[in-house]
């Protein structure tokens, strides 16, 4: 306001005329508050990952998780793409695109530039992820590749089944072993740092 009030003054002491721009007062219109209309429901948030694939995410900005019918160390067997008619072993599961990756499977080559100067560039394979869709879990003792089914056992607990075989997945002894699985790739890892 100071400033506006200062302005004004110096232009009336130019005033050269009565008609000329210099003795004409300055007027500012009128400074109103801008009002924002409230959105009556919030769009789904998309989390940016790259420019060609985006997560969807919930309005509390956490992604969305899918349903998948095969989980970490499940035997599947792959039936679409280039691996068909493979067997191998999951070992990770992506839930927010519904993808996972087989051991030995979908191999891809990765040019690797050199870290430092000692370190050289190198072409490695890695594993790449293969949607859940295009396998079926498989059953090692009668080699059959069946869908998943689910049921209650009569102490409660819900368990996934191979619908062909009637061969319950998840048992106790299979949880055993892949927890001491993990447990030995741990030490392993630990031991080697």
């Amino acid at each position: 306001m100071a400033a506006t009030a200062a302005l004004q003054s110096s232009m009336m002491s130019l005033s050269i005329s009565s008609n000329s721009f210099f003795g004409q007062r300055l007027s500012f219109p009128p400074l109103s508050p801008v009002t924002v209309k409230p959105t009556d429901k919030p769009c789904l948030i998309v989390a940016k990952l790259k420019h060609w694939e985006r997560k969807e995410c919930k309005p509390n900005s956490l992604p969305v998780l899918h349903k998948m019918h095969v989980k970490v160390g499940d035997m599947v067997k792959v039936i679409a793409g280039n691996d068909k008619g493979k067997i191998g072993e999951i070992t990770k599961v992506f839930k927010h695109n519904s993808t996972v990756i087989v051991k030995d499977m979908n191999l891809k080559t990765k040019h690797v530039k050199k870290g430092e100067e000692d370190e050289q560039g190198q072409i490695i394979k890695i594993e790449a992820p293969i949607h859940s869709s295009n396998v079926m879990l498989y059953s090692k003792e009668q080699d059959v590749a069946s869908r998943v089914g689910h049921k209650v056992l009569d102490d409660g607990t819900r368990v996934r089944y191979l619908i062909k075989t009637g061969e319950i997945i998840d048992s106790a002894e299979n949880w055993n072993k892949l927890k001491e699985a993990k447990s030995k790739e741990k030490t392993e890892v630990a031991a080697a740092s």
